[in-house]
């Protein structure tokens, strides 16, 4: 009910913070400015395994009538990092209860800012996967369009990565009434993403996902100038590094080739953003067994990869481990809302699964 924006999440942390330690944990705050760690070590010495929920809400009112509803103006979570956060510290309960059985070290950490800067980059960076190292790690994310229930794998490539795309173009300003004297920054521009959009359609094996996507476009003063530069924003997602250097290049190039035509000049810049995330086939054959036994044959195979972004990517970059997607929608609740919407909700029902499945892959995993 007290969401928190991307590293603001003060309020939070200092909640799991006072839980983890009445559980006894070591616990380390500050993490990457609001994220927090939990440390529990069983009773004999083994490997590590990392457990990781975000924690950061978005900015979206509120829509949803329930009593658990945001009382935040403007900011909800409507991605279910508040459900991430309850079953990792619900998982941290039930582990810490049987930790004298427990062969290894589990860490449980609790990240910021997924939803906009990479918080997962700055933890990695501040040492969360260090003292002691992690062997593998595992997360999970709320899903909607799966029953409760249900638990979703994929093997490999399960989310895509990104680049902000940033395209200038520069022409000549001149009065409207005299459009010969000027080149149009904004008529180039159209032309430049008409072209753009034959590199997915035309360029592009169709069995292969990629999305180019221009998102905004600033340019001109006044109705009757003729503007002398244009500013375009997009996103390119990709799930193949090949095609994603290609792509690349075909912006530059065709940017370029649509400019020189028509007399203005450009400037392309690419901004990398969260890299492909790859699930480790051994983490997610052992992940499959742990869930089944906590659902039984309502574990799926999740068939397509999706080319929306997730930062325990760059975990996986690190570490092998498995991002695994839990059922949270209900037909008979009217609960289905994608995530990023007002209305977004899960049914609670939930969050003990999420939970059992957390502790049952900890539990297979130190075997």
């Amino acid at each position: 009910m007290y969401p928190e924006l991307a590293n603001q999440e003060v309020r939070t942390s200092g909640v799991v913070c006072e839980v983890l330690q009445g559980l006894g944990l070591k616990v380390q705050r500050g993490i990457a400015g609001t994220g927090v760690v939990g440390l529990l070590e069983g009773g004999s010495k083994g490997r590590t395994v990392a457990l990781r929920a975000d924690m950061d809400a978005l900015p979206i009112q509120d829509k949803k009538d329930v009593p658990y509803s945001s009382r935040v103006e403007g900011k909800m979570h409507a991605c279910g990092h508040d459900a991430h956060t309850a079953m990792l510290l619900g998982a941290a309960m039930v582990l810490a209860d049987i930790r004298d059985r427990i062969n290894g070290t589990v860490k449980f950490i609790f990240q910021p800012a997924e939803e906009s800067i990479g918080g997962a980059a700055r933890m990695i960076e501040e040492g969360v996967l260090n003292n002691p190292d992690v062997d593998a790690i595992f997360g999970l994310h709320v899903s909607p369009e799966l029953d409760v229930g249900t638990v979703g794998i994929r093997y490999g490539s399960a989310n895509a990565c990104s680049d902000d795309v940033i395209i200038e173009i520069l022409g000549k300003s001149a009065h409207g009434a005299k459009p010969d004297e000027g080149i149009d920054a904004i008529a180039v521009s159209a032309q430049v993403v008409n072209a753009l959009q034959q590199i997915v359609s035309r360029g592009v094996d169709p069995l292969e996902p990629v999305v180019l996507t221009i998102g905004t476009i600033a340019g001109g003063s006044q109705a009757n100038i003729i503007a002398d530069s244009v500013k375009m924003t997009g996103t390119l997602r990709t799930l193949d590094s090949g095609i994603r250097d290609r792509v690349k290049k075909d912006i530059e190039n065709i940017t370029a080739n649509v400019c020189s035509a028509l007399g203005a000049r450009h400037r392309v810049t690419f901004e990398p953003g969260y890299p492909l995330l790859v699930n480790d086939e051994a983490m997610t054959k052992l992940l499959k067994k742990a869930a089944s036994k906590i659902v039984g044959d309502k574990v799926v195979e999740i068939q397509k990869p999706r080319l929306g972004v997730e930062d325990f990517a760059y975990y996986l970059e690190k570490v092998p481990g498995a991002f695994w997607r839990l059922g949270t929608g209900s037909t008979r609740k009217g609960i289905r809302c994608i995530a990023h919407s007002p209305y977004f909700d899960i049914d609670e029902d939930a969050l003990c699964i999420g939970t059992a499945v957390h502790v049952q892959t900890v539990l297979e995993y130190l075997q």
